[in-house]
C-alpha cells in the first residue's frame, strides 16, 4: 500500500479519545476491569461447559463458541488500546493494523451467525420438541458453527482486501482507539465509493439475515409460547428465551447504529462511544447475561465452587 507521492505506508497512528490526559488514566483503570471480567467471565464460561457434563448440550454448544468469540475480539482490542493510554507512541504497524481487523472483522460477524444458530436452536427445542434431538445432532450443531466461521472469515477477509488495496495521501492518522473499515476509508485519496458500498452491502445482509432468522425463530416461539396451557411451562420457556433476546437486542442495536448510518465529523467521535460498547463492554456482559439468568449455570457454578472448597 502506497501513499500519495509513491512512499511505502509503513505504520497508522490511532488517534484514540480526545481527552485529558488525567481522564486517560481513569479510563485505562476502566477498560482494565472490563477486560479482566470479560477474560475471566468468557473463559469461565467455556471451562465450566466443557467440565460440566449436564451442559452437554447445543445450547451451551453454540453459547461455549460464542464465548470463544467474545474473547477473540476483544483480545484485538483492549490490549491495544490500555497500552495507548499510557504511552505518548501510539503506532501501530501497517500488518498489525491489518491483523486486528482481520481478527475483529472475523470474530464481529461470526458473533451474529452464532446468535442465529442459537436462535435456531430456541425454536426447535420449544416448537418441535420431540424431534429436537434428531434436528439439533451433534452433526448440525457442527455445521451451523463452522458455517458462522467461514461467513465471518470471508466477509472480513473480502473487505480488508478491497480496503488495503487503496492509495492513502491525506494522512495515516486513523481518528479511532483500533483499526476499522469507516476510519481507514477517510484517510484515502483513492475513490470509495465502491469500498462504502460494498461495507453497506455487506454490513446490510449479514445483519438483516441473521436478524431475521432471530425474528422469525421468535415469532414462532412466541405462538408456541402462548398456546401452552402450563403457566410454569410458559415461564420456563420465557425464562431460557431471555439471556438469547438480552443478548441480541444489545448487540444489533449497536452494530446498526456504527454501520449503517450516515458519517460525519461528528458521528466519528459517537462511533467511538459505539465500539467502545461493541467491542469492549458487550464480550463482558454476554457471560453475566447467560450466567445470572440461567439456572443450569448458576447451579453448575455453585457445584464448582463447592468442589474447590
Amino acid at each position: 500500500m502506497t501513499q500519495g507521492n509513491g512512499t511505502k505506508l509503513t505504520e497508522f497512528i490511532l488517534m484514540g479519545f480526545l481527552v485529558q490526559q488525567e481522564v486517560q488514566y481513569t479510563l485505562f483503570f476502566v477498560f482494565l476491569i472490563i477486560y479482566i471480567t470479560s477474560v475471566v467471565g468468557n473463559a469461565g464460561m467455556i471451562v465450566l461447559i466443557n467440565i460440566d457434563s449436564r451442559l452437554n448440550t447445543p445450547m451451551y454448544f453454540f453459547l461455549q463458541h460464542l464465548s470463544f468469540v467474545d474473547l477473540r475480539y476483544t483480545s484485538a482490542i483492549t490490549p491495544k488500546v490500555l497500552l495507548n493510554f499510557l504511552v505518548s507512541n501510539k503506532s501501530i504497524s501497517f500488518s498489525g493494523c491489518v491483523l486486528q481487523l482481520e481478527i475483529y472483522g472475523t470474530f464481529a460477524i461470526t458473533e451474529c451467525y452464532l446468535l442465529a444458530a442459537m436462535a435456531i436452536d430456541q425454536y426447535v427445542a420449544i416448537c418441535k420438541p420431540l424431534r429436537y434431538s434428531m434436528i439439533m445432532s451433534r452433526k448440525a450443531c457442527i455445521q451451523l458453527v463452522f458455517g458462522s466461521y467461514f461467513m465471518g472469515s470471508v466477509t472480513a477477509s473480502i473487505q480488508i482486501a478491497f480496503l488495503f488495496s487503496l492509495s492513502f495521501c491525506n494522512s495515516n492518522i486513523i481518528n479511532h482507539f483500533f483499526c476499522d473499515v469507516p476510519p481507514i476509508l477517510a484517510l484515502s485519496c483513492s475513490s470509495v465509493d465502491m469500498n462504502i458500498m460494498m461495507l453497506i452491502t455487506s454490513a446490510g445482509f449479514n445483519l438483516s439475515s441473521t436478524m431475521m432468522t432471530v425474528f422469525f425463530s421468535y415469532m414462532y416461539i412466541l405462538s408456541a409460547i402462548l398456546k401452552m396451557h402450563s403457566a410454569t411451562g410458559r415461564h420456563k420457556a420465557f425464562s431460557t428465551c431471555g439471556s438469547h433476546l438480552t443478548a441480541v437486542t444489545i448487540l444489533y442495536g449497536t452494530l446498526f447504529y456504527m454501520y449503517l448510518h450516515p458519517s460525519s465529523s461528528e458521528s466519528q467521535e459517537n462511533d467511538k462511544v459505539a465500539s467502545v460498547f461493541y467491542g469492549i463492554i458487550i464480550p463482558m456482559l454476554n457471560p453475566l447475561i447467560y450466567s445470572l439468568r440461567n439456572k443450569e449455570v448458576k447451579q453448575a457454578v455453585k457445584i464448582l465452587g463447592k468442589s474447590c472448597s
